[in-house]
């Protein structure tokens, strides 16, 4: 699914999460507000959300080795069709999926949508091994109280330098605040365009 102006010099591939598809209200938001800064962005569906798109019900994400694969698949056709810069990412297990072929793959850049640093109630086993040494420049942009990263978990951890982390208000893992905090949703996803518009911009 494309998004944005056709003559864009720069391009920014996104992933859906584990369990909802690459249309949601979220997903619009980003490929919509981001299309709008001259940005063009292709969304696409890893194989068992394709089949649920196409009726086949609700089911599990593929194995790992299939999931890698679609995003290499998905980088290389685009490359035929887009010269300029190419930045990768996604929500949650989508943009994980990106993190893990970033370096291999060759692009300009990372861009990440509530990092799933570790599974809910799962501190001891963190997902952050292939991030240590990650070599492709990346922006992280994580709710304060992520049940799968918060702040006061993740900011223990020692990653690669070439990772920003940009902490967005009481967000969840949908980057959502609750109404005590006196910011809305609404707030954080604007900040979070802005950041990643730049993020691409510098590195162009």
């Amino acid at each position: 699914m494309w998004t944005g102006p056709d003559n864009a010099e720069k391009l920014l591939i996104l992933a859906h999460g584990a369990g909802a598809p690459m249309d949601t209200e979220f997903m619009n938001f980003f490929a919509e507000t981001l299309a709008r800064k001259n940005i063009k962005i292709l969304r696409f569906e890893f194989p068992y959300m394709a089949i649920r798109r196409d009726g086949g019900g609700k089911r599990p994400p593929n194995p790992l080795k299939t999931l890698l694969t679609s995003w290499r698949q998905i980088i290389d056709e685009s490359r035929k069709k887009h010269k300029g810069p190419i930045f990768i990412g996604g929500k949650s297990m989508g943009g994980r999926i990106a993190s893990m072929v970033a370096d291999d793959c060759d692009v300009n850049g990372l861009i990440l949508l509530g990092y799933p640093f570790y599974a809910p109630g799962k501190l001891d086993k963190p997902r952050i091994d292939h991030l240590i040494n990650l070599k492709t420049p990346a922006l992280i942009l994580q709710g304060e109280r992520d049940p799968m990263g918060s702040e006061d978990i993740v900011s223990r951890y020692i990653l690669s330098n070439k990772i920003k982390v940009v902490w967005l208000k009481d967000g969840n893992h949908d980057l959502k605040p609750r109404i005590k905090s006196g910011r809305s949703h609404h707030d954080n996803l604007v900040q979070s365009a802005i950041e990643i518009s730049d993020f691409i911009e510098a590195l162009k």
